[in-house]
């Protein structure tokens, strides 16, 4: 874990989807430290962005 970036990023109180799309995406580049949640992928995907590579292949081994 990352953390001295999660420190200066934490996910917004009530963050909309838009925010968590933003947010989850850095932390994929910064840390990566837990998987994508399946909402956020599907609203990615639904906006023609690739999931990380990491999340992909870390649900796969699940």
């Amino acid at each position: 874990m990352n953390k001295p970036w999660h420190e200066l990023n934490k996910m917004p109180t009530k963050a909309s989807l838009e925010q968590r799309v933003r947010w989850h995406l850095e932390h994929a580049k910064h840390c990566g430290c837990r998987p994508v949640p399946s909402s956020v992928i599907e609203e990615m995907r639904k906006r023609g962005i690739t999931p990380p590579k990491l999340v992909l292949q870390w649900k796969r081994e699940i």
